[in-house]
């Protein structure tokens, strides 16, 4: 049977775009790609890269009171958020630009239309134009997740959180997750009063228990009101904003209520569930170790099979997958030891085990030191920098590392590097320190904190 393409990939973000072009590129197949919505995906458009000039921008005002400290006279005039706004806007379109110019330099024929799967080698776009594929590759990554409750529809997302015509006075996060806060931060260094509501016990959760309440404590230090245990009832349009009452019993108002419960696979909608696809309880493709559904034709990668869901792990399981099926070089995408970093302030960079998962698995030496960095402190500030290793006691080698403080991102890193090639805390120990600087904290840590 003859094909109109070998290939065609349902979605343009980060995964697909990659599989796309090696696929083509590389592998000499002829590519098709749908993108219903802009190219590059949440990460280019509505996450990463957006979020991440925001936490720039809301990490100003600290520096200049930091350099007046150092005896600079700097002055805050305010932050112009629609000249942000346009800058940031301006920017996406050109990544968005770049990535279609690279889709077609690499010959992938691109569809900017929504698609559903008709068989398991035939797609329909919106238009009703069908076509066939040998092999089909879902890529349509997540959606944020707003619970179903009264006045829901009062709520904003990650997604909308770009594009407000103004910055509120008083915003409310609902989340405890790395989104709600990172965003919880943003909006207080941008100078919001920030409140963040959680229903768990700690925010960060899945992270390291000692550095997430490091982070926890410097968020509120900073003025950011960190409710715990409380969740919302219902959101109320009123002449004061919106009112929220909650499950302590309180009823606060705020001009933004921003919704960061987690996120949930894009699957539904795409025709997959009759022709036999798995799926996991979250909505989650189900897929094999090379990326396979249960349809031998179809294929997934990225958020929409909720393994990692981190960007880098996207295109890291696309390219597998396009090494795999179209250059004959049998590859699985190695979700071990992947690094994260947490761009609250400050921020929390994690490779390996926590001290909670490690200790559950076997004896462990944990290695910690807390500290007033040397910038901050000539500055008169109280904040502190944690560095954590945690230890396989019989082996040496080390299973976790877990840093907090600024650049937390930039060192956990390099960090990975050497966790990843196995490294043991005597090789750590062996290495010379930088010196004046965090990082050395790392390499000059000598007896365990706790053991066993």
């Amino acid at each position: 049977m003859a094909f109109d393409y070998d290939l065609f990939v349902i979605g343009g973000g980060s995964g697909g775009v990659r599989a796309a072009r090696i696929a083509s590129a590389e592998g000499g197949a002829k590519v098709g790609l749908a993108e219903e919505s802009r190219m590059g995906g949440t990460c280019v458009i509505r996450g990463c890269v957006p979020k991440k000039l925001m936490v720039f921008a809301s990490g100003y005002p600290a520096a200049m009171a930091e350099a007046q400290e150092y005896g600079w006279n700097v002055s805050n005039a305010g932050f112009d958020w629609p000249r942000f706004r346009n800058r940031l806007a301006a920017e996406l379109t050109r990544l968005e630009t770049a990535y279609r110019t690279t889709l077609t330099k690499a010959g992938v024929t691109i569809h900017d239309t929504r698609v559903v799967v008709v068989d398991p080698h035939t797609v329909e776009l919106a238009g009703g134009q069908r076509l066939t594929a040998k092999h089909i590759l879902i890529a349509t990554g997540g959606r944020p997740f707003v619970p179903d409750i009264p006045g829901a529809e009062l709520a904003v997302t990650s997604n909308e959180i770009f594009d407000l015509t103004e910055l509120p006075k008083r915003a409310l996060v609902v989340g405890g997750g790395y989104i709600a806060s990172e965003f919880a931060c943003i909006l207080h260094g941008l100078g919001v009063a920030v409140t963040q509501y959680y229903r768990g016990a700690q925010i960060l959760r899945g992270f390291d228990d000692e550095a997430r309440g490091l982070v926890a404590n410097a968020m509120q230090d900073r003025g950011i009101a960190i409710h715990c245990g409380t969740d919302v009832m219902r959101l109320e349009k009123s002449s004061d904003g919106i009112v929220v009452p909650a499950t302590d019993g309180s009823s606060r108002g705020f001009d933004l209520v921003l919704y960061a419960t987690g996120r949930r696979p894009n699957s539904t909608g795409l025709g997959l569930e009759a022709l036999g696809v798995g799926f996991g309880r979250s909505g989650q493709i189900v897929v094999d170790d090379y990326s396979q559904t249960a349809v031998p034709s179809i294929f997934a990668v990225g958020d929409v099979t909720d393994r990692i869901n981190l960007t880098p792990v996207a295109i890291r399981e696309g390219h597998a997958f396009a090494d795999t099926v179209f250059r004959g070089i049998p590859t699985r995408a190695d979700h071990n030891l992947v690094a994260s970093a947490v761009f609250t302030q400050p921020e929390l960079g994690s490779v390996g085990l926590t001290e909670e998962a490690a200790r559950e698995a076997g004896p462990i030496d944990v290695y910690v030191t807390t500290f007033r960095p040397m910038r901050t402190a000539f500055a008169g500030y109280p904040d502190r920098v944690m560095m954590k290793l945690v230890v396989d006691t019989a082996n040496r080698r080390v299973l976790g590392c877990h840093i907090v403080g600024p650049d937390a991102g930039e060192m956990i890193q390099l960090a990975a590097i050497a966790i990843k090639m196995g490294a043991t805390k005597d090789d750590f120990d062996r290495t010379v320190a930088v010196h004046p600087t965090m990082a050395e904290e790392l390499v000059t840590m000598r007896k365990p904190t706790r053991t066993g």
